[in-house]
């Protein structure tokens, strides 16, 4: 029995690949390296390098590794860039995972960990945010995301595959152990960008919006370490190899920072003072995003461990400092 990870060699896949080696089991990637690293998959993983939408390829691997469950990371997720790319989105975060999800069935695959995310709420009316009110995401990233749900359910009642789906709010930090962190120079999270901030790889950093209906005027996260995310995860495999039923749930804290907030922990952390600008809003962009985080934490008993921002934020600046250092080899 093995697990194939689609998207194992990216930020929060990767993190995945280490927990379940830590705990013994057996790993495929499958990762297309477009935004992923090789440099993220232990040597003692089996790698295939292709596209989840190649379902001839996707059907080999399933048939050749003898996978019976499938952690599905692969995805586009930068908001921004889903406004500007619709078609982009739909292909990469739809179109394949509807392919994915087909060639599940037809190899036998009996469950399905899924990436979602709270883009799906849109703008709640409420806060924290519950897992059963009602679904209006306002860019394409959050619908195409929201789609795929719908496609595991459908695919779910009519077929002999349980899953479960995990609506992430917002992943930071690296491994505690310092294995894996998020490697891409130019990526859009927050704690990453504050970090590379800091350490002088960039002339700054924008704040992208200071009149959103907020303490502060800046938009509002909940931050949840890569690692709890990881385990939560794992809880979620436990639960559908016991027999458990199909659940979508949240992935945060239920607490929320503003952007100013993450910005004065950086700096606090860090010991650097570095430029902050002020800019107009980005499109898509909702201005607070909290979860109520009760319900994973009642199905698949699952405890955070990481829990701080100032924790948090430490790790991704050890991250980005080990970067630097391999980088200047």
């Amino acid at each position: 029995m093995a697990i194939l990870v689609s998207g194992g060699a990216g930020y929060i896949g990767s993190h995945m690949v280490l927990e379940l080696l830590d705990r013994n089991e057996t790993v495929v990637v499958l990762d297309d390296l477009s935004t992923g690293f090789w440099s993220a998959v232990p040597p003692e993983v089996t790698f295939v390098k292709g596209d989840m939408g190649d379902q001839e390829l996707v059907e080999r691997v399933i048939a050749e590794h003898g996978i019976s469950e499938i952690a599905h990371f692969a995805a586009r997720i930068v908001v921004p860039d889903s406004v500007s790319d619709p078609l982009g989105y739909y292909l990469n975060n739809t179109v394949k995972t509807r392919a994915l999800l087909e060639s599940a069935v037809r190899g036998g695959v009996r469950h399905v960990i899924f990436s979602s995310t709270a883009a799906v709420y849109g703008e709640p009316a409420v806060s924290p945010v519950p897992e059963e009110i009602a679904l209006d995401p306002i860019n394409p990233y959050g619908r195409s995301k929201l789609m795929s749900e719908w496609m595991l359910a459908d695919v779910a009642r009519a077929h002999p595959l349980s899953y479960v789906a995990l609506r992430y709010f917002n992943v930071a930090g690296a491994d505690p152990k310092g294995r894996s962190g998020q490697s891409s120079p130019n990526a859009t999270h927050l704690i990453k960008v504050a970090s590379q901030a800091a350490l002088g790889q960039r002339d700054g950093l924008d704040i992208f919006g200071t009149d959103y209906a907020t303490p502060d005027g800046t938009c509002v996260r909940d931050y949840i370490h890569v690692t709890d995310l990881a385990r939560a995860h794992l809880a979620a495999l436990d639960h559908l190899r016991a027999g458990g039923a199909n659940l979508t749930l949240n992935c945060g804290y239920g607490q929320g920072y503003s952007v100013k907030q993450v910005v004065d922990v950086v700096k606090k952390v860090s010991g650097v003072d570095f430029p902050v600008r002020l800019s107009p809003r980005r499109a898509g962009d909702p201005a607070s995003l909290i979860a109520k985080a009760d319900r994973i934490r009642a199905e698949l008993g699952w405890k955070p461990e990481h829990d701080d921002l100032e924790q948090i934020v430490g790790q991704a600046l050890a991250w980005e400092e080990k970067l630097r250092t391999r980088n200047a080899v």
